[in-house]
């Protein structure tokens, strides 16, 4: 055997650093092998709830249409109560016309009746 520099390196200890050596390359080919099956795995998984979720937008969209309908009624129903809301307004504005006019008919009426009749005359 050669020297170099004071150290020996036996074939042993060579064969121990190979083997170490591969048994690393091989667990670590192994650890990529697995987490290149695990990523296709998941890629398939994913792509099977691409295609459920684009059954359910699918579905969202109908119920989407459904709440677009149910807003446009909303809407003339909404439409309809301005209008009686209106109504309400000119009512109460005739009402407060009609109380104006029955005061003054009351006046008149209590004019034309004349002072009340006191049963017991004031001294």
């Amino acid at each position: 055997m050669g020297h170099n520099g004071g150290m020996y390196v036996s074939a042993e200890v060579i064969s121990i650093i190979f083997a170490a050596a591969g048994v690393l390359i091989t667990l670590g080919g192994g650890f990529f092998a697995g987490l290149a099956w695990l990523l296709r795995r998941m890629d398939e998984r994913f792509d099977k709830v691409d295609v459920r979720f684009d059954k359910v937008d699918v579905r969202f969209d109908k119920v989407d249409e459904r709440f677009d309908r149910v807003y446009e009624r909303f809407h003339k129903v909404d439409e309809r109560f301005d209008k009686v809301d209106e109504r309400f307004n000119k009512m109460d504005e005739r009402i407060g016309q009609l109380q104006a006019e029955l005061n003054d008919v009351k006046v008149a009426v209590a004019r034309l009746e004349g002072p009340h009749q006191r049963l017991i005359f004031p001294r």
